[in-house]
């Protein structure tokens, strides 16, 4: 039988609170007791029961995180940046996945409840009603990539918009004629935000050129076939992928059709996953920073439960920046959106 919190206070003969406090490290118990108590709780192998714990703290020292997927290198640096801050924070990360259905993101959310003293959400099915429906109002949460606008929750958006336009800007400036997008799901934000950047740019500085839409869905698989489509029926001058998986897989397309990046097309993405400077050639990319962005979410989702009746902020957005490459035909700089 598993060794508990009882056995450790027959032992040491104290009470069981007198454990408790011992090792929650409280200051009515002097050190010498507190050290007593640890040596004979290691030696036994006591392990606390975090169930138990929580019943008397009402915290369960864990966040949730709901994303609508957990595939790429994109969520693999998001999680990283979310699970850096939370062991700084000493709490525990629980992750779950809605694969873009709006029904398993309400199930993931309902199944977290209880198990979580926050969430962050990342999910395009966010908005006021859904929250309402799924989402216990004492929970606090934090949204990542949303369009909603809502004095309730703390809200961290990407500057998709200014960094598709900057990007679409210096494709233009480098004498790149002709550049098409491929965008992501229609019902993302980040990508509507991404192809009205690049659509907006193309009126601005481009007014007479064509501007041309190709539908993906953020994978690479997706960015491959729209480069096969792309090499056969008469290539643009550049291709500016909604984000870097789609630009990898528009780069093997493009080597399997023979065509060379970036002396007959230019290649760029969005996110500079790790990655995109590996490749050859590296590519052109706008930089996000995934880790960051993870960890600013995390340290205001902690901030929230730690004090529940702090002010709710406004939406924030964080800055991109274009990081040239060769995969663009120009030399390596940095600009920032």
């Amino acid at each position: 039988m598993a060794v508990t919190i009882r056995d450790v206070a027959r032992e040491a003969r104290v009470s069981v609170a007198s454990v408790s406090r011992a090792l929650n490290g409280s200051p009515a118990v002097t050190d010498e007791t507190r050290q007593r108590i640890a040596s004979i709780a290691a030696r036994l192998r006591y392990v606390p029961h975090s169930a138990a714990r929580s019943l008397i703290t009402k915290r369960t020292q864990t966040v949730g995180a709901l994303l609508p997927d957990l595939y790429g290198e994109f969520f693999s640096e998001l999680i990283r940046g979310i699970d850096l801050a939370a062991r700084a924070k000493g709490l525990h990360l629980l992750v779950s996945s809605s694969h873009g259905d709006a029904v398993e993101a309400a199930a993931a959310l309902r199944a977290m409840q209880g198990r979580v003293d926050g969430m962050l959400i990342l999910s395009p099915h966010v908005d006021t009603e859904f929250l309402r429906a799924n989402l216990p109002e004492s929970t606090p949460a934090v949204l990542l990539n949303s369009a909603l606008k809502s004095s309730q929750f703390d809200v961290l958006n990407i500057d998709n918009y200014g960094g598709a336009h900057a990007m679409t800007r210096h494709l233009l400036d480098a004498g790149h004629a002709s550049v098409a997008f491929v965008s992501g799901p229609e019902d993302n934000f980040d990508a509507q935000q991404r192809e009205r950047g690049y659509r907006e740019a193309m009126a601005a500085f481009a007014p007479k050129a064509a501007v041309k839409v190709v539908a993906g869905d953020f994978s690479e698989e997706s960015g491959y076939l729209v480069g096969r489509t792309l090499a056969k029926n008469g290539k643009p001058r550049a291709v500016f992928a909604a984000n870097d998986m789609m630009a990898v897989g528009c780069l093997r397309a493009f080597a399997e059709a023979g065509l060379r990046v970036p002396q007959d097309v230019a290649l760029a993405g969005f996110d500079d996953i790790p990655i995109a400077r590996y490749i050859t050639p590296a590519l052109t990319t706008v930089r996000v920073r995934i880790a960051d962005l993870g960890r600013s979410a995390l340290e205001r989702v902690a901030a929230a439960i730690e004090k529940p009746g702090r002010a709710r902020h406004a939406a924030q957005t964080l800055a991109c920046e274009v990081v040239v490459r060769a995969s663009s035909g120009s030399g390596r700089t940095t600009k920032p959106v």
